[in-house]
């Protein structure tokens, strides 16, 4: 940071170099904590929601219970179970996992992951069961088999359909993300609580992380939209 901008945010009470780094840092461990949920989520999602798709109930059945569960309890509440009730695990304290689940990050990772793939889950599926018949009908008349037609036509097309519903669910989950201080972990919301506690200022540490929020959120919506238009530029008229 160059000299004079210290020294002008020295010259403040609140929001000098030092505190604008605490929320920097809480910033980046908000967004490491979202994106790596996200993409996990994602992964996982996709093949949960075609076996959603699936008309046997033995298969169908688990992914439904899954869904209906991490989609019908509050994410506070996941948080909590899976960061108090990993530490009580007969004998996990002396595997390697403890290593791992020991660090409040990961125990949040793992609810988050969780949250995020029930949800998209049921995105996906949305988008899959509202393929129209015509486009199944052509791939099979092309002589595409189930995998193929999923690959090429299936799964693109519920793409396009579903990206709007996802953009939604990627906002809700950085909003969402705000739950992660109430297990130590200092991210945005845990830096203006720190502030806060450090400044007696609510208002100054808590709309300042606000505003920050906002930034994100706004960064989201402008990317979603692009790959929007890109998804669907097939659709846009063309010029004359």
């Amino acid at each position: 940071m160059p000299d004079f901008i210290a020294e002008w945010l020295d010259r403040n009470d609140i929001f000098t170099a030092m505190t604008l780094m605490e929320y920097w840092g809480g910033m980046v461990t908000t967004v490491q904590l979202v994106f790596l949920s996200l993409v996990i989520g994602l992964v996982v999602a996709v093949p949960l929601a075609i076996l959603r798709t699936v008309k046997n109930p033995f298969i169908s059945g688990p992914v439904w219970f899954y869904t209906y569960i991490f989609r019908g309890t509050p994410l506070l509440i996941q948080l909590y179970i899976i960061y108090y009730g990993l530490a009580q695990i007969e004998g996990i304290q002396e595997t390697f996992w403890w290593l791992i689940f020991r660090e409040p990050f990961y125990p949040a990772l793992l609810a988050f992951t969780l949250n995020t793939a029930a949800y998209t889950t049921e995105i996906i599926r949305g988008a899959i069961v509202s393929t129209p018949n015509g486009e199944i009908e052509a791939a099979k008349a092309y002589g595409m088999n189930w995998f193929m037609r999923m690959r090429r036509i299936v799964l693109p097309s519920a793409a396009r359909r579903g990206v709007q519903a996802y953009s939604n669910e990627v906002i809700f989950m950085l909003h969402a993300s705000a739950i992660a201080s109430v297990v130590t972990i200092v991210d945005l919301t845990g830096a203006a609580r720190n502030i806060y506690s450090r400044f007696y200022a609510p208002f100054d540490a808590f709309i300042f992380v606000a505003l920050l929020y906002m930034l994100l959120t706004f960064a989201l919506v402008f990317a979603f939209r692009k790959l929007e238009n890109h998804l669907l530029k097939h659709q846009r008229p063309l010029n004359s």
